[in-house]
């Protein structure tokens, strides 16, 4: 969409439908589109328009201003004519949304409204047909697809390799020392391939089930598993998770409760966890009112580590949409580091490659502006920018996997290393 081309009128119905045991097996094996937690969210079929912004977005489009995505799904819900009567979270018009960490990245920002929405809240399914107003190709079958033939697929170094994240890290703090820096979040990539042809859903499906407690999602080929809420805004209530602080999980009861005791205590991570509360609050406070947030942090357990997390709460205090908060928030500290500008400098300099969608927001809106936005961690891109530039292959598919650490004054190398390569264990295992 750009300020030119207006979108057609949309037309959208939700009805509810028979209990669905299994979302997944109704969106494309190839392209999926999903949001899931613990069985429950939303299911995308097909494509009926949506919103693009970025490098790869420009081909036969006018070059334009192009507003933001909050601005430009405004005018896309208020063109729609919407029959919900189910009226639970995901039903009605509904966009899944991938968007970049780094504005200068040549990937794309996305949204994208499917033609037909499978979901599932608390007991209750339901399916939604969007259509555009006298366009649009014939609506697609809304059926459970058999998933295809089991695959495996391959990681290794990227563009930093363990000694260069060392060397990165080091000169991170030493940034850090001159004061130009506070905090900052540095990543490293891996980089490999997946056959042609494999049904991606089992991917999505391996990371729903090892990490059920996270955000699984699969939008434009970015695919991952999220335990960390950018926003989620429902009815007037505003809700996000901050995590910041991360230790490996223990090899048995014994050490598993002394990581986690660690964890609370540890100075080091302490100051990085008050880095991106404080963050997430300024940013929050114009626009919530009765915010809340816990003094001390709690420690939460995930299959493979523990981090140091704390819930904020608050009531919408004006007409600001998911978007507009996302847009507001991103890129917090938790992912970037403070102060913003500085910290995004910092990244532009030490990090070799274009994060891409890695670290950015990625959920869903309704057309009502609630959602539920997540900030893309523990994912792969599957094709597409930046995957596509590391390799061309006929027989398979590039991908390109991120993690990161918080690099703070005590920072040290290969402890960060450590940490990258626990956060890489969810998308590693479920490749393989």
């Amino acid at each position: 969409m750009t300020s030119s081309h207006r979108p057609l009128p949309l037309v959208v119905e939700t009805r509810e439908i028979d209990p669905v045991d299994d979302l997944l097996a109704y969106t494309s094996p190839d392209q999926p589109l999903a949001w899931l937690r613990r069985g429950d969210g939303i299911v995308g079929i097909g494509e009926v328009g949506g919103y693009a912004r970025g490098p790869e977005a420009g081909a036969g489009v006018d070059p334009g201003p192009i507003p933001a995505p909050a601005d430009a799904w405004r005018v896309i819900a208020a063109g729609a004519a919407v029959d919900d009567p189910v009226g639970l979270p995901g039903t009605g018009l509904v966009a899944f949304g991938t968007l970049v960490f780094d504005e200068s990245s040549r990937a794309s920002s996305r949204l994208i409204i499917p033609q037909a929405v499978v979901g599932r809240h608390r007991g209750r399914s339901w399916m939604t047909r969007i259509r555009a107003v006298g366009a649009g190709p014939a609506e697609p079958a809304v059926e459970p697809v058999p998933y295809g033939p089991y695959w495996s697929g391959t990681l290794g170094p990227g563009s930093l390799d363990p000694a260069g994240y060392q060397a990165a890290v080091r000169a991170a703090v030493e940034a850090i020392g001159r004061g130009e820096v506070e905090k900052v979040v540095l990543a490293r990539d891996l980089v490999g391939t997946v056959p042609a042809g494999a049904d991606l859903r089992r991917l999505v499906r391996a990371l729903s089930h090892d990490y059920p407690d996270t955000w699984t999602f699969a939008v434009d080929g970015l695919l991952g598993a999220s335990p960390e809420t950018l926003v989620t805004v429902s009815g007037g209530s505003v809700t996000a998770r901050v995590l910041a602080g991360t230790i490996p999980r223990g090899t048995d009861a014994g050490d598993d409760a002394a990581a986690s005791d660690s964890l609370a205590h540890s100075a080091k991570d302490i100051a990085e966890h008050r880095f991106a509360v404080r963050s997430v609050l300024e940013t929050l406070e114009p626009h919530v009112r009765d915010l809340r947030a816990d003094a001390e942090p709690f420690t939460l357990e995930l299959p493979n580590l523990w981090h140091l997390a704390t819930d904020v709460a608050g009531d919408l205090s004006d007409q600001a949409s998911s978007l507009d908060l996302v847009a507001a928030l991103h890129p917090t500290a938790a992912v970037a580091g403070t102060p913003r500008d500085a910290a995004i400098a910092a990244i532009r300099r030490l990090e070799p490659f274009d994060r891409g969608r890695y670290a950015g927001p990625v959920g869903w809106v309704d057309g009502d502006g609630d959602g539920e936005w997540a900030i893309a961690l523990r994912c792969a891109q599957i094709g597409g920018a930046p995957a596509r530039r590391h390799a061309e292959y006929s027989d398979t598919i590039p991908v390109v996997a991120h993690a990161g650490a918080g690099i703070v004054a005590a920072s040290d190398p290969e402890a960060e290393l450590l940490e990258t390569r626990v956060k890489f264990r969810p998308i590693v295992d479920a490749l393989a």
